[in-house]
């Protein structure tokens, strides 16, 4: 059996462009490897980085709905790239000698850009950048900054549900991490602590601005809001948990907060974010331009005939039938 093709998409295959592409793509592949098995071997195992497996798919979306702003046929290779290249190069490096993976990991954003740049020119590059900005959020926090962030996170969820209950009339004590309701205690432990909520709510914000048509101000704003939004969400969770075991008992506060809790803080992050949207949307009001149609320059008496009249057809005016 014998499969034939448009002779235009065969053409496209035989350009040495497509053939120099796959050539790049499955260079960087190899060589980068280790790194991508090590990626997700983390995100298998770790509930806080388990969203790393959508975002290189979110980040293809991205370079779909940018194909408009793109001319694949003025494409030119740069040979800038590859200073790129040799910066990715170098970071890998640093992070090999110092045996500090993160930085073989982060040697990937500028590896991708090289790759892009030396294969497609700025042109390709202009296209690519928020794409290859948005996969940043699929790797993992230095273990420095993760330790340090979860612990400060794990205090302020601990304080704020606490200030939380005892407003809502609730006999709330915090003794370190553990919230103390009457006869009931409420660990916030470390996974509590809404890092892992703050990391992915960052990222899901970010590619809603990425996607919505909003002045640049206000997709800042959206950015921004992430994290007060993400904390809030958390603080929410542990506050219900202790409502529910003063009201219904520790079991289904317990079923609440550790099996559903979970799932409940993002829709209850997006209601909040689609607030914060109808609320801008309120208070700024766009300018409208009004449309206005061309006014035609009338002339008292226009010329029938003549010199004037002929000048008056060239120039495009209408002519004159009758007073």
């Amino acid at each position: 059996m014998r499969i034939s093709c448009a002779p235009g998409i065969a053409l496209q295959l035989r350009s040495p462009k497509v053939w120099l592409c796959a050539v790049g793509a499955a260079a960087f592949i190899w060589s980068y490897w280790s790194t991508f098995t090590g990626l997700a071997e983390r995100w298998s195992k770790s509930p806080q980085y388990s969203h790393g497996f959508l975002i290189p798919a979110f980040a293809a979306v991205v370079l779909w709905l940018r194909r408009h702003r793109v001319k694949f046929e003025e494409l030119r290779p740069d040979p800038l790239g590859l200073g790129l290249l040799l910066v990715g190069a170098l970071i890998r490096l640093f992070g090999a000698f110092f045996y500090f993976p993160w930085f073989d990991d982060v040697s990937l954003l500028p590896s991708i850009a090289g790759l892009g740049l030396l294969l497609g020119g700025r042109e390709a590059l202009r296209w690519c950048w928020p794409a290859v900005g948005f996969l940043a959020f699929m790797l993992p926090l230095p273990f420095v900054v993760e330790g340090a962030l979860a612990g400060r996170l794990q205090s302020f969820a601990t304080f704020a549900s606490t200030y939380l209950l005892q407003t809502m009339g609730f006999p709330a004590l915090s003794e370190g991490n553990v919230i103390i309701i009457n006869d009931s205690k409420i660990g916030v432990a470390e996974a509590c602590n809404g890092l892992g909520m703050l990391v992915v709510f960052f990222a899901l914000t970010t590619a809603i601005a990425f996607i919505v048509v909003r002045p640049l101000w206000e997709k800042v704003l959206i950015v921004l809001s992430a994290v007060p939004i993400a904390l809030a969400a958390n603080v929410i969770r542990i506050t219900m948990r202790g409502m529910l075991g003063e009201w219904f008992g520790e079991h289904v506060a317990q079923v609440v907060f550790h099996d559903w809790g979970g799932w409940l803080m993002m829709p209850l992050a997006l209601v909040m974010l689609w607030l914060e949207i109808k609320l801008i949307s309120w208070l700024v009001c766009e300018p409208k331009v009004a449309v206005t149609t061309p006014l035609v320059p009338v002339i008292q008496n226009p010329p029938r005939s003549g010199k004037k009249a002929r000048a008056r057809r060239a120039a495009g005016l209408p002519r004159v039938v009758g007073r």
